[in-house]
């Protein structure tokens, strides 16, 4: 009969060795950290998109002086 019920210790992250219970699991992060992350990534995210968006802006800005300039000789 086992005397664990649930995860064995190795599910756990943790192992047996020389008698010693040994911690391998990964740090834990709390809900807090987590949601404070995945914030800074949202937040990361939208200054590249509009960054992104500027630049493709002013391309465009900058094709429309070319193709007006381009007009007025004709």
């Amino acid at each position: 009969m086992s005397h664990f019920k649930g995860l064995s210790p190795r599910q756990e992250g943790y192992t047996i060795k020389n008698g010693r219970l040994i911690n391998d699991a990964p740090d834990g992060m709390t809900g807090i950290a987590k949601a404070a992350m995945m914030k800074r990534a949202v937040k990361n995210d939208r200054k590249i998109n509009q960054i992104a968006e500027a630049i493709e802006l002013a391309e465009n800005k900058k094709n429309f002086r070319q193709l007006s300039l381009a007009y007025q000789y004709f």
